[in-house]
């Protein structure tokens, strides 16, 4: 759902796009964006309305703050808010009942003193200074990190967030170890005269701050609506019985895919039905091992110790069965008595609708000007040197020119007649 103003307006159908760069009044086509499904309901009668809010920053950063002034705050409207030192401007997100359910959902509570309080709704004079210091947090960007490559330290300095008066530049940085920063503070207030806060993130806070499209296609989930970033192991990629490809397995944060542990429940209660992988039959065929599962199908591969390379299909209730006698100490014949016959789907086979008929059948064909001189090449290729040319050619594929064609009956002569021979007259002159 995107505003009025990203929509397309003009006449060649190109977005318009409102260019506050998550500014929108509208709040409505900002990532992580509440619905407030509390909003048409009435309160009783003598209650009070909720006296907190829920207040946005840049990249989806939101805060609760204490409306102690009473104000009447809807959707939309821009506050100015306490910060340390001075005030810092935001959008309001979500008013009523429905702030008490979020911030007992983010574990903070909503009696405490230590709440920040929004001061008044945001002044002209206000929005023109928060706008220019929106402004200068690109070009600052770069001078930072040409200053952070100078000084050589192993960082990345992600992404530069204004205070709303402009007192103050909050700088996130991502870095694998621990980083001596002094002189880098230091730098960066004798070059951008303001006061400095570094603030370190880790690389899945970065990527849902900076935004982008997985490989699903679709924009990543940190960014949209994940809240919450769970720990991913390995380990969940082997329940699923996924191939331990880093280059699959990882995000644009370089870890492992918070995907991966959408289905990861579903997997595991399929699995309590399946015995131990490491489980081993006995047999008097030899001992066998489980080489792999299908959860999906319930059926189980198992090999001899003494060749790997000859797989046999059973399915779980034959290998619980199978476990009930090795416990009993009796051993089964062997596992072909049990091994089921896997039928192969054939793979569905397309045909070309077209036909083998050719895209540019329709077009005209161009004209050679060199079309003479080709066709004369192409007798002479096909041709014999050793043969005549009034001759017919070798049975063998080849063709006859039209030269030979038309003098075929034309200068052949009878091979069974004597040349007639005629004398001139040398006395007549």
């Amino acid at each position: 759902m995107a505003c009025t103003n990203c929509s397309t307006g003009t006449k060649d159908g190109t977005p318009r796009g409102c260019k506050n760069n998550g500014t929108c009044g509208t709040d409505s086509c900002n990532k992580l964006t509440v619905f407030d499904w509390l909003g048409n309901m009435t309160l009783p009668s003598g209650e009070a309305p909720f006296d907190c809010v829920e207040v946005r920053f840049k990249n989806g950063r939101k805060e609760f703050y204490r409306n102690t002034e009473k104000l009447t705050l809807s959707i939309g409207d821009i506050v100015a808010t306490e910060a340390s030192p001075g005030h810092d401007i935001g959008i309001v997100t979500l008013t009523g009942e429905l702030v008490k359910v979020q911030m007992k959902k983010k574990g903070v509570n909503h009696t405490s003193t230590e709440i920040a309080k929004v001061y008044r709704k945001a002044s002209q004079r206000d929005i023109d200074i928060w706008s220019e210091a929106r402004d200068k947090e690109e070009p600052m960007k770069v001078k930072a990190r040409e200053i952070a490559i100078f000084l050589k330290l192993q960082m990345k300095i992600s992404d530069i967030e204004f205070q709303g008066d402009g007192s103050k530049a909050i700088f996130y940085y991502t870095a694998e170890d621990r980083v001596d920063f002094r002189q880098l503070i230091k730098e960066f207030a004798q070059t951008f005269k303001t006061r400095i806060e570094m603030k370190q993130v880790g690389f899945r806070q970065e990527a849902s701050r900076l935004g982008g499209i997985g490989s699903c296609g679709r924009e990543l989930c940190c960014s949209t609506w994940l809240t919450d970033f769970r720990s991913v192991n390995t380990s969940a990629a082997r329940y699923q019985q996924l191939s331990l490809n880093p280059q699959k397995l990882a995000g644009q944060c370089g870890k492992l895919k918070c995907c991966l542990n959408y289905e990861l429940d579903t997997y595991l209660d399929a699995l309590k039905d399946f015995p131990d992988f490491d489980t081993k039959l006995h047999t008097e065929k030899g001992d066998a091992i489980c080489q792999k599962q299908d959860i999906f199908k319930g059926l189980m591969w198992f090999a001899y110790t003494d060749n790997f390379s000859n797989w046999h299909v059973l399915k779980i209730e034959q290998v619980k069965e199978i476990i009930v006698q090795n416990k009993q100490k009796i051993r089964v014949s062997s596992l072909e008595d049990f091994a089921i016959e896997v039928i192969v789907e054939q793979e569905a086979n397309f045909n070309n609708a077209m036909g083998q008929e050719s895209l540019t059948r329709f077009d005209q064909p161009k004209k050679s000007k060199n079309k003479n001189k080709n066709r004369n090449k192409n007798k002479v290729q096909g041709q014999n040197p050793n043969q005549n040319p009034n001759q017919k050619q070798n049975p063998q594929g080849q063709k006859r020119t039209e030269e030979g064609n038309q003098n075929q009956g034309q200068n052949q002569k009878p091979q069974n007649k004597r040349p007639i021979i005629i004398k001139k007259n040398e006395d007549k002159k």
